[in-house]
């Protein structure tokens, strides 16, 4: 195979005039429908499968772009947390996994956080990459989370934090575990001040950040078809040895049974996210007025929305997609997580 794509490649490659190679990363497969999705499409549908409305995962950089005003956003520089604490080493060191995580993502852990307006209302919006070692959790996000809340309370704005984790970062053990209670007393802080707390869960929220900052929201919203939950399905089913319901742990089925209150296509976030705020910073003498449009069974329906690339953001983004697209219509799949 080498000698056919190092010697027998270039040799027809010059035959027949050098012509320069495709880019490779032109077109990118949906998980959930198997339809290849051009790069300039996915980037319009704010990475929405506009075949199937499957939400692949955004990046912590994406997230604030998409949800913060066209006027841009200030980020929150975050201290620098003790590098593998516990000299952690599995079948690589610790330290050889952060920088190989650093140099693949351009950040220093997976938490980024922002100050901006999102409709003119000023917000601090704490995001998870779950591309940085699946947005696991250690001293890092935990001290991130902590400045965080209190920028929110020094500021006197909405927190907003946007999970996606797989849990507890293993490799900084005990410390990371600690962060579970850490992260909820800097929540507690934000509530304290009388401000809101919202938290909009994403494509996969598991684990140990499950079990502390992300299910504390004053108003939980979750993007269609999200992973939620603390254990993976395939571990629960094997230690109650029954068989689980169908799309058990998707952002769905936590609607249906309470545990979350909107499911909200990614198109429509940033507009909801306006209108809650309205509603929970007394900035509107109607209320009928700021809940209309987002009643969760009416939002469920609704498409994914017609969007713009995550750097040009416009009241174009708040627009629906195609009325062909079915957002129920996703991939039950599920992702073994745990803390």
């Amino acid at each position: 195979m080498n000698w056919l794509k190092n010697f027998v490649r270039p040799k027809l490659r010059e035959l027949v005039g050098g012509q320069k190679e495709v880019p490779e990363n032109l077109w990118h497969k949906c998980g959930s429908c198997g339809q290849m999705i051009f790069h300039r499409d996915l980037e319009k549908y704010l990475h929405v499968c506009h075949h199937c409305g499957h939400h692949m995962r955004l990046g912590a950089t994406g997230r604030l772009n998409l949800l913060f005003d066209e006027d841009g956003f200030e980020i929150i520089m975050l201290p620098k947390a003790i590098i593998d604490p516990l000299k952690f080493r599995d079948l690589r060191r610790y330290s050889d996994r952060l920088k190989d995580a650093r140099a693949k993502t351009g950040d220093d852990d997976a938490l980024k956080v922002g100050f901006g307006k999102i409709k003119g209302n000023n917000v601090v919006i704490a995001a998870l990459d779950f591309s940085f070692m699946g947005g696991s959790m250690g001293l890092a996000v935990g001290e991130g989370l902590l400045i965080a809340a209190r920028e929110a309370v020094s500021r006197h704005a909405p927190l907003v934090v946007v999970p996606s984790s797989g849990g507890a970062r293993m490799q900084e053990g005990i410390h990371s575990l600690m962060q579970l209670a850490r992260t909820t007393i800097a929540v507690d802080e934000v509530k304290q001040a009388g401000l809101p707390y919202i938290v909009v869960l994403t494509d996969p929220t598991t684990g140990g950040v499950t079990a502390s900052f992300a299910m504390l929201g004053d108003i939980a919203i979750a993007e269609p078809g999200s992973v939620i939950g603390f254990a993976g399905l395939r571990v629960i089913e094997q230690t109650i040895r029954e068989t689980l319901p169908d799309g058990f742990q998707r952002a769905e089925y936590l609607l249906d049974h309470g545990m979350i209150d909107m499911v909200v296509p990614r198109a429509q976030l940033r507009k909801t996210l306006a209108r809650v705020i309205d509603l929970l910073m007394n900035k509107t003498r109607d209320p009928s007025q700021v809940l209309k449009g987002i009643e969760p069974d009416l939002i469920r329906e609704e498409s994914a929305g017609d969007a713009l690339p995550l750097d040009a953001h416009t009241d174009k983004a708040d627009k629906p997609l195609p009325p062909d697209i079915e957002l129920d219509n996703i991939s039950t799949g599920v992702i073994g997580h745990g803390s």
